[in-house]
């Protein structure tokens, strides 16, 4: 049996990892909620993310936390006109479609990097990537207490969003229901685009919080994007709360499988854990029973 003064900082770690892992899946379960599909393309969203994140911080000498504000944006644009100009189009309406207009467009977002910058493994270096605070009984790396930060305050401006917002009472319009939305006169292949820009703009944001104690290359965002799809369906598809909970609860899982384990072996925890509660609750922890 560990002691206290291993345990609690392992989970305190587990915790810090996990909220990264909840930006990614937050957009990848609010896409999900509303368009009712899993987008895969969202690992080679989050990698081209972190080649933009690289090159504002090598090009234009941006800190990768102020990148964010032109990142953040630009990745909103760049999922709108996906999303309407291509997906949309090219699906016809129809969600298998969607599913693999998604899938193609992961295949050539990969290889376009792949072709533009090769498999070089690339990192940058920032004053504050191994600065660490000292609580007395552990050490906490600011990046992870800044992207823990991070997390709640987009999970805040989500809800504030879909809350208090026209666009987000038309998004939880379309989610509950499409034909009724179109029928009340909302514009459904707006709010899908929408929709998705708000799920690449997480996934940007996520980057730049990677970005200062990670590293780049075109395969980086696959590694990511697994954890994130057994998160959506832990905490239950499509449920914003579910994602964040449910990426808390495998950061954890995965800091203490590694300090039981051993770090190669840390993610077998994540899928214990997701088979566990599939098993006791197969809608996941805030899914709907059907």
């Amino acid at each position: 049996m560990l002691s206290p003064a291993i345990l609690i900082p392992a989970i305190i770690n587990g915790l810090l990892i996990g909220a990264i892992y909840a930006l990614i899946a937050l957009g990848l379960t609010l896409i999900y909620g509303v368009l009712h599909i899993i987008n895969f393309a969202h690992g080679a969203l989050l990698s081209a993310a972190l080649f933009a994140a690289f090159f504002a911080f090598r090009l234009l000498g941006l800190d990768p936390y102020v990148s964010v504000f032109l990142l953040a944006p630009a990745f909103f644009t760049l999922g709108y006109v996906l999303q309407r100009f291509i997906i949309g189009p090219a699906s016809h309406g129809d969600d298998r479609n969607m599913l693999l207009v998604t899938l193609g467009l992961a295949v050539i977002i990969e290889n376009a990097l792949l072709y533009a910058f090769r498999a070089d493994t690339r990192t940058i270096d920032v004053p504050y990537a191994f600065q660490t605070i000292n609580l007395g009984f552990t050490f906490l790396a600011v990046p992870r207490v800044v992207g823990f930060c991070a997390v709640f305050a987009v999970a805040f401006a989500l809800w504030v969003i879909m809350t208090f917002t026209d666009t987000g009472r038309a998004i939880r319009a379309v989610a509950k229901e499409k034909l009724g939305a179109q029928l009340a006169g909302i514009d459904v292949a707006h709010v899908y685009a929408v929709t998705f820009g708000l799920g690449t703009a997480c996934v940007a944001i996520a980057a730049c919080l990677l970005i200062p104690t990670y590293y780049v290359n075109p395969r980086v965002g696959d590694a990511f994007v697994l954890v994130a799809f057994t998160i959506v369906v832990l905490g239950g598809m499509g449920s914003v709360p579910g994602a964040l909970v449910g990426a808390l609860l495998i950061g954890v899982a995965e800091s203490l499988s590694g300090l039981f384990l051993g770090e190669s072996l840390g993610q077998i925890g994540i899928f214990l854990i997701f088979i566990v509660v599939l098993l006791v609750r197969p809608s996941g922890l805030f899914g709907a029973r059907a």
